[in-house]
């Protein structure tokens, strides 16, 4: 859940708090100022903000309800997504036909580690992973790392995965999660 993702609710929460301790002075003053003199304009008006202050309490409740669903929901996806994206690169390395340490680099360049960190995670040199990356490009038909992970990211933006078209192309989420199921052969 991103940060601005947790601020909403909470703030909803806030400022339901306040409207709640607001509310129970207003009714104990609108009560007593009722009981004193019920005809009186300020009695009546005092009467009017407590229920108007209920009923903006329950709105904000039910907003809060719906703002803790909403995220509830997109983190189930965004989940969901992370699952399918994995499996949609680890099948594309399969078809690509990248070796474990082209695999492994591939991944490591995909969440944004430089040639250098990529290097020191392996125990390599910086050379060999400028040639592993530059023979990952390759396999893949991309110019280089920006191009490579737009490859993986375009289909997360586009509301349909398309079906593959050649060999670069993206394979679409039920592919990739077949492509990885047991007994089942790419070609």
């Amino acid at each position: 859940m991103t940060r601005k993702g947790r601020l909403q609710p909470a703030a909803l929460a806030a400022i339901l708090a306040v409207q709640g301790v607001a509310a129970v002075f207003f009714v104990g003053d609108a009560l007593a100022d009722l009981r004193a003199g019920p005809a009186a304009p300020h009695s009546v008006f005092e009467a009017l903000v407590v229920v108007a202050l209920v009923l903006g309490m329950g709105v904000g409740a039910w907003q809060l309800r719906v703002a803790l669903d909403r995220l509830r929901v997109q983190d189930r996806a965004l989940a969901t997504a992370r699952g399918t994206l994995a499996q949609v690169i680890e099948s594309q390395f399969t078809r690509w036909g990248l070796t474990p340490a082209e695999r492994d680099v591939g991944f490591l360049a995909l969440k944004g580690l430089d040639v250098s960190e990529i290097a020191g995670v392996r125990g390599v040199a910086d050379g060999t992973v400028r040639a592993q990356l530059t023979r990952i490009y390759a396999k893949a038909g991309v110019s280089g790392r920006a191009q490579f992970a737009a490859w993986f990211v375009e289909d997360l933006l586009d509301e349909g995965l398309p079906a593959p078209a050649s060999h670069t192309a993206p394979l679409s989420a039920q592919e990739g999660a077949s492509a990885l199921a047991p007994g089942h052969r790419s070609d």
